[in-house]
């Protein structure tokens, strides 16, 4: 896993291109630490998102998704890479210009109740963004937030007038899609928008996102821990691991045959409701390892049951092993158990080939001459 490349990406020259909204590639995010080091949180990884399609980014907590989406918007901004939304590269704009784009670019935040301003009216929350960049527009503005919040499932005549802190936290996560909305933008990051919430409203935000979706031809990057969750909204999925990006392919299929080790765990962690339904004997065991410090090669390396030496100096290339399925791994697990040894030798010899080459396309300068006497 944990692994580098771009053979997921769609070719410029491709037909499909034309439908790509948003291209991060080669993103990196580090941020200081004490003593002088640096947090690895993203490490450069690459993705397109087509216009219209939900694209699900997972993993566990400490593994980078919400970095990476807050990176997108560049709330926090990329050390290195890029980031094009409607062939604007985000990483490259400041001040004024980077803040008309972000009116077609919009997020919804992890925590509903505190991303709103518990001082100010609901009304005014949602109108803030047409206050800004549609001054004189008075009375079509309060048009507009009845709408949104009409949408979304609220009644403007009993909540226009009201603060945040006297809602639920569903009831506030509607206020702040609703505020997300009113710009009428193309592309919502959902930071994992119902991981606070009762079981029983995650399934009401959910279809009130589907429905948004389907009204105002909406385009979601929907970051979450939990699979299940993801997999009932997303077209393709992205798993990620400690930074790095381990899979990624349809949703459908990611789920039914996961290609990469820390994908089949993830989703054998996922509770089952039947009682008598088998546990999971391949549960990951161990803690994520510090961001400060990755291990070198493939960074899922340290807990991984069919890891071997190939993996600790060598980080695996994405590649395609199924049709518009990508996997970062030495050892998918399309190879057999019983098939592993062999697989170890080939990728070993494969590995040693390649170091051969790339020593003689490069080779180390000649020793310096010793000075006479």
């Amino acid at each position: 896993m944990a692994g580098s490349g771009k053979a997921h990406l769609i070719p410029q020259d491709s037909p499909q291109a034309e439908d790509i909204i948003l291209r991060v590639e080669d993103l990196v995010v580090e941020f200081r630490a004490s003593g002088g080091k640096k947090v690895h949180a993203v490490s450069g990884i690459s993705f397109d998102v087509l216009e219209g399609e939900t694209l699900g980014l997972v993993g566990e907590s400490g593994c980078g998704k919400s970095t990476t989406g807050r990176a997108i918007m560049q709330l926090n901004r990329p050390t290195s890479g890029s980031v094009v939304f409607e062939d604007a590269d985000l990483t490259k704009l400041d001040g004024e210009e980077l803040r008309r784009v972000r009116t077609r670019l919009q997020m919804i935040f992890q925590d509903p109740i505190s991303s709103l301003n518990p001082r100010r009216k609901v009304k005014d929350i949602v109108r803030e963004g047409l206050a800004i960049w549609q001054q004189n527009l008075k009375g079509i503005s309060s048009e507009r937030v009845d709408e949104i919040l009409q949408s979304v499932g609220l009644n403007p005549d009993m909540v226009g007038n009201r603060r945040p802190y006297e809602f639920s936290g569903g009831q506030c996560q509607r206020i702040c899609v609703a505020r997300a909305l009113v710009l009428d933008p193309k592309v919502i990051i959902c930071d994992e928008p119902v991981s606070a919430l009762d079981v029983s409203v995650q399934a009401q935000i959910l279809n009130l996102l589907e429905d948004m979706k389907k009204r105002y031809g909406l385009t979601l990057i929907f970051i979450a821990h939990d699979l299940a969750v993801v997999k009932n909204v997303s077209d393709r999925v992205c798993v990620m691991y400690l930074g790095k990006m381990c899979e990624i392919g349809p949703a459908d299929e990611l789920y039914e045959q996961p290609l990469h080790p820390y994908t089949e765990a993830l989703l054998n962690s996922i509770p089952h409701p039947d009682p008598t339904h088998p546990v999971a004997e391949d549960a990951l065991e161990g803690d994520l390892p510090s961001p400060i410090d990755p291990p070198s090669g493939c960074r899922f390396r340290t807990r991984c049951p069919r890891a071997q030496d190939l993996c600790a100096y060598e980080e695996p290339e994405i590649r395609e092993l199924v049709p518009n399925h990508y996997v970062a791994c030495h050892f998918p697990l399309t190879i057999a158990s019983e098939s592993l040894d062999e697989a170890v030798a080939a990728a070993t010899a494969e590995a040693k080939l390649s170091a051969a080459a790339a020593a003689a396309a490069d080779p180390l300068p000649p020793p310096p001459v010793p000075a006479s006497n």
